[in-house]
């Protein structure tokens, strides 16, 4: 039975990190603004994603700083003293969330059932979500269908900051552009700079023009200056020098991005560009770009299975692959077969009209 029967007048949601899974929690905030428009929706979040979802329309957006200690949980608590919520949407199976909750005021506390909690999640929320599906954004719908919410396809609508658009629109010329970020925060999801630089290649030789995308991280940076020694193909790098706001404009302009499992790739679902994602640790099935599923390029089965000896079906469902060098199981040949197939299937390489 749902929560709610009419519009709640405050809901607040905590999803602290990352910015792959902001991006698909954005589905359920939007899902409630379509059914609810009066309700305010209070979201706490971590630093960096605050930047991103501060785009957000009518969304109060708090920011937990966890490079603080333990400061930020008071300063956190401070601000939201005297005020409770309707239902608080504890998203976050963690404990450094869960902790942060305790000073979120809220008669109903949604959290995840324990198949999907972890870290004691469960002794800080008084309901369970059944999640529904088995990709995290149609588990995060599920507290929408709980709180009462009828329609919960995952959708969404971005916001393209009008400045950042501008920006990047400079980086753009006749050529369908291809936007490769080769790093996630982790570098064992990270494929091969043999790898980029090969299909750098395949795609300039395709008509694309080749832009490297990521964070101002050294290992991010390092790994593109590595791809740029190998071809010469690389028409601009843009790897640090982009602010969120930014990045999600020029995804936004792209014909396609390719990427590991990494905030970018889920930021281009926001604005419905298609993505080829390359996956080895984690079940594509479960944190694949989600509009683009049946394009990524994923070891995870065959590496699963060479480490366990079982299934993703025979396994809990946050298995992760730990063998750090399972990104390179990927072949220079799947992607260049699958980045065909997107192009073809999506027709971008088409001349513009």
């Amino acid at each position: 039975m749902a929560v709610f029967t009419s519009a709640p007048e405050s809901l607040c949601l905590l999803r602290l990190s990352a910015i792959g899974d902001c991006c698909h929690a954005v589905a359920l905030v939007q899902a409630i603004q379509r059914q609810w428009p009066q309700t305010r929706i209070t979201w706490v979040t971590g630093k960096v994603e605050a930047r991103l979802l501060s785009q957000l329309h009518n969304v109060e957006i708090i920011t937990f700083n966890k490079s603080d200690g333990w400061r930020a949980y008071t300063t956190l608590w401070q601000q939201l003293r005297g005020r409770r919520f309707d239902a608080l949407l504890h998203m976050q199976a963690a404990i450094r969330a869960s902790i942060a909750s305790m000073g979120i005021r809220a008669r109903y506390r949604l959290g995840f059932e324990r198949e999907r909690a972890k870290d004691g999640q469960w002794l800080f929320t008084n309901l369970k979500v059944a999640a529904e599906g088995e990709h995290v954004a149609d588990g995060f719908m599920s507290f929408g269908k709980a709180l009462g919410v009828t329609d919960t396809r995952p959708r969404w609508s971005w916001p393209i900051d009008p400045e950042a658009q501008t920006l990047a629109a400079k980086h753009r010329d006749q050529r369908p552009l291809l936007l490769i970020c080769p790093a996630a925060s982790k570098a064992y999801k990270n494929w091969t700079a043999e790898g980029y630089a090969a299909l750098a290649d395949h795609a300039h030789h395709k008509g694309m023009k080749v832009i490297l995308i990521g964070s101002p991280a050294r290992m991010e940076q390092d790994l593109a200056a590595n791809i740029q020694q190998l071809t010469a193909n690389i028409d601009e790098n843009l790897v640090g020098q982009t602010s969120l706001p930014e990045l999600m404009a020029l995804i936004n302009s792209a014909s396609l991005v390719v990427a590991p499992d990494t905030g970018p790739a889920h930021m281009a679902t926001l604005t419905g560009t298609p993505v080829l994602g390359l996956y080895a640790h984690h079940n594509p099935a479960r944190t694949g770009p989600y509009y683009c599923r049946d394009y990524v390029v994923s070891v995870y089965r065959e590496a699963l299975l060479a480490e366990t000896g079982k299934t993703p079906a025979e396994l809990p469902w946050r298995t992760r692959v730990k063998d750090e060098n399972a990104m390179q199981r990927i072949t220079i040949e799947q992607v260049t077969a699958q980045f065909d197939r997107i192009c073809h299937d999506f027709n971008l390489l088409q001349e513009p009209s």
